[in-house]
């Protein structure tokens, strides 16, 4: 019991963690309460409290102003602890203020905090709700989908978050960038219905086994002290892990879906890094092919320091522009 008389403590835990993975504090702040209440009993936090041999009460409410009455009321002659619900107790925190400042003498109020987010927490958010779409009771168009359904909508979301990118609006960019995350929770999910199949944590494992083995210089003992260097060792390492593609093959493993002048990019920066003399004209020559003359440019591009596939997209979005009073 503790000896601290009119004492409200409110427990605020994340939802995303496990019921029960709670700071110390927390621990011993519940263990010395005079009472623990909370909404539901059966929420999976309580549940876990109970279950520790911690006595739990059931205090449902019909609104936060009631909830706020009766937690100042029993907090009056000793200390009790407020269990938060999942939902966070919406308006509850604006009730006990108010509550409190009508009294002539007030409990003591404090808000402890007994388990936190860690970055990335609201992904388990993203995940949970992307499986139940797919689940029964779901989505029906989300359930019929396949990948193949799917891929038209990865390639487009992609092009709309360059756009967005290109328009330097932040707001824009993080909504193309989720919808772009939606596409990669959907297809994980569609794979965990499949035999053999796989999920979201296999695809971030696999992500994360290749970013910490192609970072030598982070991660092991690698040494790269320049973008340059990063680079090299980047396309060594990819190099050793496509140990099937014909390196004498400029476009190999470059996919034949992407904007022409991004794959003569590519082309250009791997004959580059090869010592590859490539012979296309300078793109002055009238009688040069068309083909080589586009390259030139490109090449003219990336010496510059440019994207000719950028340049021309900003060219196209100014053109389209309407012309000034």
């Amino acid at each position: 019991m503790s000896d601290t008389a009119a004492l409200l403590t409110v427990l605020v835990t994340s939802p995303r963690m496990p019921a029960g993975l709670m700071s110390r504090d927390a621990w011993t702040a519940l263990e010395h309460a005079d009472r623990v209440l909370a909404a539901d009993i059966e929420d999976p936090l309580p549940a876990a409290i109970a279950a520790s041999g911690i006595e739990v009460t059931a205090m449902p409410f019909d609104s936060a102003a009631a909830a706020a009455r009766t937690l100042v009321g029993s907090a009056a002659s000793g200390s009790v602890l407020w269990v938060g619900s999942p939902d966070a107790d919406p308006g509850l925190t604006d009730a006990l203020a108010e509550e409190l400042t009508r009294l002539d003498e007030p409990p003591q109020i404090e808000v402890l905090v007994g388990s936190w987010d860690l970055p990335g927490a609201r992904l388990l958010d993203a995940v949970a709700v992307m499986d139940a779409l797919r689940s029964p009771g779901g989505c029906p168009w989300d359930a019929e989908q396949t990948h193949r359904s799917l891929a038209k909508y990865l390639l487009e979301e992609a092009h709309e978050t360059v756009e967005a990118i290109e328009t330097d609006d932040a707001e824009h960019i993080a909504e193309e960038l989720g919808d772009v995350l939606l596409q990669v929770l959907f297809h994980a999910r569609i794979a965990a219905d499949e035999d053999p199949g796989y999920d979201i944590d296999d695809v971030a494992a696999g992500l994360v086994e290749k970013l910490i083995r192609r970072h030598p210089h982070v991660f092991a003992d690698g040494a790269a002290s320049t973008p340059e260097e990063v680079e090299q060792s980047w396309e060594q390492i990819k190099a050793a892990e496509k140990t099937d593609r014909d390196e004498d093959d400029l476009l190999a493993g470059i996919p034949a879906s992407l904007s022409p002048l991004l794959i003569a990019e590519k082309l250009l920066t791997r004959a580059h890094r090869r010592g590859i003399h490539l012979s296309f004209g300078d793109g002055t020559d009238d009688k040069a092919d068309l083909g080589g003359r586009l390259l030139a440019l490109v090449a003219e591009a990336r010496a510059a320091g440019s994207s000719a596939d950028a340049v021309l997209r900003a060219t196209l979005r100014d053109l389209a522009r309407p012309p000034a009073e």
